[in-house]
């Protein structure tokens, strides 16, 4: 069962998350995000709550988006094509996907959106609002994790509908977490931070 692949130009990439904090994984993965010919640009979308998350508090939503800005402004790589968004700060809560989706779109018509996620994220995705409406309007761009087989949760997800679009990023696997991050933080944070 093939699906829809991301087949769009001018395609603006949504990678969104916590990002407590944005570390060396993450900016691999603007990295490769940023490779690609039919990505114009990549928003980088601070969520000041996950819904799915209780360990990241929302008050320290400001400080996690400050960050974000100054990351990205310290590497010029990414300039042009990666920008930091704070549109879930003026939506307000509950920070659900499918929310921002719609907001970009209303912001941005004419432009097709994705969703950037990793494949752990993708192995969850049926806890996720509305993810069915995220896999039929937007569709999903995944990227490798550890112990996370992406192509067999994609091929479930497309035995559930065939019209879901789901696009499979070759790209290096990052073994590395935010968790791992914070412990590292204590003795080497120049190693980890982005």
């Amino acid at each position: 069962m093939k699906g829809k692949d991301l087949d769009c130009q001018d395609l603006t990439l949504v990678f969104g998350g916590s990002f407590h904090p944005l570390h060396i994984g993450h900016l691999a993965i603007l990295r490769t995000l940023c490779e690609r010919k039919d990505v114009t640009r990549v928003l980088l979308v601070v969520s000041p709550k996950n819904p799915l998350k209780d360990s990241i508090s929302e008050d320290s939503a400001t400080e996690r988006l400050q960050a974000a800005r100054e990351a990205i402004e310290r590497h010029p790589e990414l300039a042009g094509k990666v920008e930091v968004s704070n549109i879930e700060f003026r939506l307000g809560p509950p920070n659900y996907t499918i929310r921002t989706l719609d907001a970009l779109r209303d912001v941005t018509p004419g432009h097709p959106l994705a969703l950037a996620i990793g494949g752990d994220q993708l192995a969850d995705f049926r806890r996720w609002k509305d993810y069915s409406r995220i896999l039929l309007e937007y569709g999903l761009m995944v990227y490798p994790r550890e112990g996370f087989d992406s192509a067999t949760l994609r091929e479930d997800l497309l035995n559930e509908n065939p019209s879901y679009r789901i696009s499979l990023l070759d790209a290096p696997l990052f073994n590395i977490s935010s968790t791992s991050i914070r412990e590292g933080l204590l003795a080497h944070p120049e190693e980890f931070l982005m």
